[in-house]
């Protein structure tokens, strides 16, 4: 990365990239195989990548929900069987061993009553300093909500509806005024007093990703964060200025919705090494049941007898009355439409049915040296697509020792990022000197 004045000197760049972490749990990204890898419950391993991530000055320490353990074909489906913590205990833990940087949970709205969700968040705000966030999720989802009193009664097209009346009733037992707190809407009714004083920040920060319209539509209405999965220069740019248009449109300054992309990146000494690490990566990934377990979810069938490292089924997928896999989001893509461009993929570029779901599901974002990296997450985000990166890892605990020892360093080198931490809470961290 070519030389730079440092950040507030004068020809510096007036914005400056926000960096969060982010530790999904246990996924397809996830190598816990890896002799490397730590415990995914132990306190140790969270302990050091929240602590890795503040030293590298980021804005929040970010962690995954999973609310039941996934099935495919109706049994556990056991590549996810390595624990994930609760995440409100987790985050308090580490409060206790870090001080600027701030802890956000994933909550689903969905299955969770308002008082509580606004005492955990209260009291995680009151434990930190006010660097609590709140990564706002909703599911319509009967198999999650098995686990759950009201079970998954709430339809799909009601999600935000439920979703916008948690934030409200929360809101009001928040809210500074020692008056009983009160709200009533289709979903949620509410009426009684604050168990705890009002949060140092008065709220905790809002983070939301939903990516359909509606869901768009709500982030804007409600989140401070849009965490977002188009970390492509060219579809950042577009996703940021729909994100404005849309925030504009509801009456809010686009400056005060930060929009962050998930973004994973590998290292190697050179452009050819990094690339060598990322394909071993991948595979490392997308195991072969993880190849298979991907396809079956879009072809709707048992395929656990075809060979994944062979061509892709040359059976014609359908939709069955129950979906292959349970537990995890599913695609709203016609599955026939998917399978032919798939096809159409691995014949032009000469993939195996593996291959090509390692191209998909397991494609890094950012592959080089620190230097080749640095330079193009400065182009993205200097070209409008982006507000900075949500990074994640395929290693727990220490996948992003190397981005903050060797690239952070240069982003600060250029201006693109901070030398240090503001004071004030989450929300200051995240808007200092937004004008």
């Amino acid at each position: 990365m070519p030389d730079a004045p440092a950040a507030g000197e004068p020809g510096s760049p007036r914005r400056q990239m926000h960096l969060a972490a982010f530790v999904e749990g246990v996924n397809h990204t996830t190598v816990w195989r890896d002799p490397a890898a730590g415990d995914q419950m132990a306190f140790a391993s969270f302990r050091h990548a929240a602590q890795t991530a503040e030293r590298g000055l980021f804005d929040f320490f970010f962690l995954g929900q999973g609310l039941r353990m996934r099935e495919q074909r109706g049994e556990l489906f056991e590549l996810d069987i390595a624990g994930r913590p609760d995440s409100f205990a987790m985050l308090a833990a580490l409060s206790e061993v870090t001080d600027r940087i701030g802890l956000a949970a994933t909550v689903n709205t969905t299955f969770y009553e308002p008082a509580e969700l606004a005492r955990s968040f209260g009291t995680l705000d009151h434990l930190s300093g006010g660097r609590a966030a709140w990564n706002v999720v909703t599911s319509s989802d009967a198999f999650t909500g098995g686990n759950f009193r009201r079970g998954g009664y709430l339809p799909y097209a009601d999600r935000y509806v439920r979703a916008q009346e948690v934030l409200a009733a929360c809101a009001a037992l928040w809210a500074p005024a020692p008056a009983a707190a009160s709200f009533t809407g289709r979903y949620v009714g509410l009426r009684g007093e604050p168990a705890i004083p009002p949060p140092p920040q008065g709220r905790p920060v809002l983070i939301q990703a939903g990516d359909s319209p509606d869901g768009r539509d709500f982030g804007v209405a409600v989140a401070d964060v849009v965490f977002s999965r188009h970390s492509g220069r060219d579809e950042g740019i577009a996703f940021r200025r729909d994100i404005d248009a849309r925030a504009t449109a509801a009456g809010r300054d686009p400056r005060s919705v930060l929009v962050l992309p998930i973004a994973r990146i590998v290292l190697g000494e050179t452009g050819r090494d990094a690339a060598e690490r990322a394909r071993e990566i991948g595979f490392a990934q997308i195991g072969p049941e993880r190849a298979l377990s991907f396809a079956e979810q879009v072809w709707g069938r048992d395929l656990h007898d075809w060979d994944p490292d062979g061509p892709l089924p040359d059976v014609e997928p359908y939709v069955p009355d129950t979906p292959v896999m349970q537990g995890r989001v599913q695609s709203k893509a016609d599955p026939r439409a998917t399978v032919a461009a798939w096809r159409a993929r691995a014949e032009r570029d000469g993939h195996t049915l593996r291959s090509l779901m390692v191209e998909i599901y397991a494609r890094p974002t950012f592959v080089g040296s620190p230097k080749e990296v640095a330079t193009e997450m400065a182009a993205r985000f200097d070209a409008g697509a982006c507000d900075g990166y949500v990074l994640s890892t395929h290693l727990m605990p220490t996948g992003l020792d190397d981005v903050v020892a060797e690239v952070v360093p240069l982003l600060q080198r250029s201006g693109h990022f901070r030398s240090s931490y503001p004071g004030g809470t989450l929300r200051d961290l995240l808007f200092a000197g937004a004008a």
